[in-house]
């Protein structure tokens, strides 16, 4: 059964068009997704990107045109200026970390968290809106949320911001499958070419 690491970050809405697709995906090919949320802080630091806010206008302008042309072709609604954006998605991330650590899914909850920002204009940065998730899902949110604010998550969080790196995943959202990055929404395509093919997986070297 192969094995697919996905690396994201919450608030990225690259990631929310992507989720529907890599589940879909991984479930034609009875894959198995790995989800690995990162601090997109630690990646820009060496990949030299900016915030969203210090990006020249031009660059701003094409991505609302680009989640605009996305969502369209995928058939997902999107809202391309949430009420709350940007907003801070640690928490939300520590809370995938938790029910990594518990052994729970946590497929469902990440896009709960996604839709959450990009469609219903919910606040990910507050941690009542994310206990909401995890009850309205059946997850046991006190423990969750217990364990998302234990320092293990946050090492384990700066470990897969830096095992992205390794991987030569500069963004989010990011997929690695036997070792090859998948850098983007736009890429599912090509994992799924990799998969289908049984190709051996492509190298820097």
């Amino acid at each position: 059964m192969p094995a697919i690491d996905y690396y994201f970050t919450s608030i990225s809405p690259f990631t929310y068009l992507g989720h529907e697709e890599i589940r879909s995906v991984a479930g034609r090919h009875n894959a198995t997704l790995l989800p690995k949320p990162i601090d997109l802080k630690v990646l820009w630091s060496v990949t030299g990107n900016l915030p969203l806010a210090q990006r020249p206008a031009l660059r701003q302008d094409y991505r609302i045109i680009d989640l605009k042309r996305i969502a369209e072709r995928r058939g997902l609604p999107i809202n391309v200026r949430p009420r709350h954006f940007p907003a801070d998605g640690t928490f939300a991330d520590l809370a995938t970390v938790a029910l990594v650590q518990m052994g729970q899914n946590p497929l469902d909850f990440m896009e709960m968290v996604f839709s959450g920002v990009w469609v219903r204009n919910e606040d990910i940065a507050d941690r009542v809106q994310i206990e909401s998730y995890l009850e309205r899902l059946g997850l046991p949110a006190a423990d969750v949320l217990d364990l998302a604010q234990a320092p293990e998550s946050a090492i384990i969080r700066k470990a897969n911001s830096d095992a992205a790196l390794a991987a030569l995943i500069p963004g989010s959202p990011g997929y690695v499958l036997n070792g090859e990055p998948f850098f983007g929404q736009d890429r599912i395509d090509d994992l799924e070419h990799a998969l289908d093919s049984g190709r051996p997986p492509f190298r820097a070297d």
